[in-house]
């Protein structure tokens, strides 16, 4: 069975958009079920960017979710050197600004990918992220994962397929 690993906009478009921590409470205990059970993780860097606005989403992910869900990406430090090399390589079609952003490391992209990648056949990656090839000014996180066989869905069908309805 795959272990899905989230990206920072899994919980925070969730909290914002579709559902509030007062409202989507079955939805927030499918999350805390699922981060509990290890069948979802994450890694240190998106901990940080959930962390760091001190807000009520903060405070959920401090009292819901295991000790060890977020998990140090410098397991994948040889799948990171991948990432990054990939990134700069494509300076003929991206920004340096996108290059620079998705190799920035206070963000946790380059980081997340890096991590699914190096159990990939056993590790699915969560985003909200839609595949957009054609954008210069940002890599969506789709793009890496394409180019290096990354299975990456969005939250909704991650919930399909593991056949969890509320």
């Amino acid at each position: 069975m795959a272990i899905y690993a989230v990206d920072s906009n899994f919980f925070i478009q969730a909290h914002r958009d579709y559902y509030p921590l007062d409202v989507a409470i079955g939805f927030w205990n499918r999350v805390k079920e699922l981060a509990h059970s290890g069948m979802m993780i994450s890694i240190d860097k998106v901990k940080g960017e959930l962390y760091k606005n001190k807000d009520e989403l903060t405070d959920w992910c401090q009292g819901n979710l295991a000790e060890d869900f977020f998990t140090a990406w410098s397991s994948a430090l040889p799948e990171y050197q991948r990432a990054c090399e990939w990134a700069s390589s494509r300076s003929d079609h991206y920004l340096r600004k996108a290059i620079d952003n998705f190799l920035d490391h206070s963000r946790a992209d380059a980081f997340l990918v890096a991590f699914t990648l190096a159990d990939k056949d056993n590790r699915v990656l969560v985003t909200q992220e839609v595949s957009n090839p054609h954008c210069k000014n940002q890599i969506k996180i789709p793009e890496p994962c394409k180019h290096f066989g990354v299975t990456y869905i969005n939250t909704v069908d991650m919930f399909r397929q593991l056949g969890i309805r509320f």
